[in-house]
């Protein structure tokens, strides 16, 4: 078994890999960061993995500027982590702040996502991932087509 430091450099290269693919808006690699049977959490739904993309889609573009993950190992090939997040809108240069909370799952092809839930930090202080952006720029997110198996 590799050592817990190379699956925490594996684990915040994933991270980090989500965060350039996502900047970049090359979406051709991006559900190659999640299990096949992740999902993205946000606004409260959960997105299974075939729909990302359209949620991605219909979201501003920008930089996502993400610190490296604070992770917790649950097994030998399972871990859970925070991941915090500036996201900088390209055309305005707006910003939204929060956190992805994270479930890790070692695969055949390395350690990826399984879950990802996103938090944004609000500027009254609240922190809640349940109700769409109040920013003149958002898009309104599409609603998941059918809700994904519990995990």
């Amino acid at each position: 078994m590799a050592s817990r430091t190379t699956d925490i450099v594996e684990i915040g290269q994933t991270c980090a890999r989500y965060s350039v693919i996502m900047t970049q808006s090359d979406l051709s690699d991006l559900l190659s960061v999640f299990t096949p049977d992740g999902t993205y959490s946000a606004f409260g739904d959960t997105y299974p993995l075939s729909e990302f993309p359209d949620l991605v889609e219909a979201a501003p573009k920008g930089l996502y500027l993400t610190g490296p993950p604070a992770i917790t190992f649950t097994g030998d090939d399972t871990a859970t982590g925070v991941t915090p997040l500036c996201f900088v809108i390209d055309r305005t240069h707006d910003q939204r702040i929060g956190y992805y909370n994270d479930t890790y799952e070692r695969t055949a092809g390395g350690w990826r996502i399984r879950t990802r839930s996103m938090t944004f930090i609000r500027r009254n202080g609240e922190h809640n991932h349940g109700i769409p952006h109040a920013h003149k720029n958002a898009a309104t997110p599409p609603t998941p087509s059918t809700p994904p198996a519990s995990a």
